[in-house]
Parts: C-alpha cells; structure tokens; sequence
C-alpha cells in the first residue's frame, strides 16, 4: 500500500476532492472538509491520518504503529506510522467510515446539494418538454397614494 493506492480509494468515493497542502500533504475531502490527509514525501513519523468514531479512536491507538495524529487528536484523528500498520481491508473500512464521518456533518442544504448533483450527472440529459400548464398572476395589492410634499412659504 502507498499513498497512491488511498488516493485511488478515497477518490472512488462519491464528492471526494483533493488538495496538495502545507507543502506536501495530500488531503482528501467531501464538501470542502477534510476526512483524510496522506503524506506525499516521505517523512518522519506520519504516514496517513484519518478521522474515526470516538469508540475506535481508542481502540486503535492501542494498535503498534497508530498514533493520535498530531494536531487533530482531540477530533479523534488517527495517524499510521507505516504503511502496514492495518492490512488493506481494513484501513478501506475506515477510511469510508471517515468520510461517512465527515459527510453526515456537513449541513443539510449542502448534503442536499451533493446529492442533487450527483443525481443530475447520473440521470441521462433529454430534451426539455415544454411547460403546458397556464400561468396565473398573482393577485396585486394596490400601492398606497403617496403623500403631497409639504408646501414652501415665500418669505417677502
């Protein structure tokens, strides 16, 4: 496994982006917010970082080889140091249970907005029937008389 094989995973997953930030992290998210971050160069310490439920959270930092990761630990995030740290099955299951994590708090309206997009590039485009039904006006208030303007005094 290596960062690529995630990035072919994680962008699998319905209105996954990605981002190259901070240099060289790869940040994986769904409606601009971030379920997983890779690390492009090699480095010291952080191989992937994931956001889990707050049940697994304390299981798998139990695990050799997984880490609270730096910075998002009180968001319970996850850091694996290698890339064998989890066999491939199982970091699949986690990293969608990230981004399910991460979707189901978006906001409705913009989970809606995913959903309609997604539902619009799925749908075959056909040609717009013409609308048959009559259009109706709206009943109209009448406008209140507006007031005379206020008279001058000549002053001789």
């Amino acid at each position: 496994m290596n960062v690529a094989w995630v990035r072919r995973f994680c962008l699998a997953l319905p209105h996954t982006t990605e981002t190259v930030q901070w240099g060289d992290a790869l940040v994986l998210k769904v409606g601009g917010k971030m379920f997983a971050v890779g690390s492009l160069e090699p480095r010291d310490g952080v191989w992937l970082s994931f956001k889990t439920a707050p049940e697994e959270f304390a299981a798998l930092i139990e695990l050799p080889g997984i880490v609270p990761a730096p910075y998002l630990a009180r968001a319970q995030w996850v850091a694996l140091e290698t890339a064998d740290a989890l066999p491939s099955a199982e970091l699949e299951r986690l990293l969608k249970r990230a981004y399910d994590l991460i979707f189901a708090k978006l906001p409705q309206r913009h989970r809606a907005e995913l959903a309609l997009t997604k539902a619009t590039a799925t749908k075959p485009k056909t040609a717009v029937k013409p609308k048959t039904a009559v259009r109706t006006k709206k009943a109209v208030k009448p406008k209140k008389a507006a007031k005379p303007a206020p008279r001058r005094r000549r002053i001789a």
